[in-house]
């Protein structure tokens, strides 16, 4: 005979939240410290830092590159921003601003592929909004990497 717990075990799915351990605090699971240095960015300072990226790269498109067009200018500036900055100081001036920085899994800087990746996908927005269980978006998967504080 078919019980509540059978049906309960099969609407959860493989993997469900009763057969694994569910993480205490974000960056648990990748050996990060739960506050401080090292800890995985939350998303307050997330927001505040992207919302100062987009404040001066919206400021130099619309003074230097006009001609692009009001909608793909800041996007361009955007992505080389991201891309330069994260590949050579580990963060743009919002991380900066805010005290974060992107590291890969292992704590490394992340070089000028993964700091591509992880910008082309910024630019694209939905993969910054979607996050997993440690706070990680996933530009910050595809690219392996973390953003976390200083």
């Amino acid at each position: 005979m078919v019980g509540r717990r059978d049906i309960a075990s099969w609407l959860g799915g493989p993997g469900s939240t009763s057969e694994r351990p569910v993480p205490g605090f974000p960056g648990e699971r990748l050996g990060r410290p739960e506050s401080g240095s090292g800890s995985v960015a939350r998303p307050g300072r997330r927001l505040v830092g992207i919302c100062i990226d987009w404040a001066l790269v919206s400021l130099v498109a619309f003074t230097l590159l006009a001609p692009l067009g009001r909608s793909a200018g800041p996007l361009v500036v955007l992505l080389v921003e991201h891309t330069l900055l994260i590949a050579t100081a580990g963060c743009s001036v919002g991380h900066r601003a805010v005290g974060l920085r992107v590291e890969t899994l292992d704590g490394g800087p992340p070089g000028l592929g993964r700091a591509a990746v992880r910008s082309l996908l910024l630019c694209l927005a939905l993969p910054a909004l979607v996050w997993d269980a440690d706070q990680r978006g996933l530009h910050d998967k595809a690219a392996g990497t973390v953003l976390v504080r200083t």
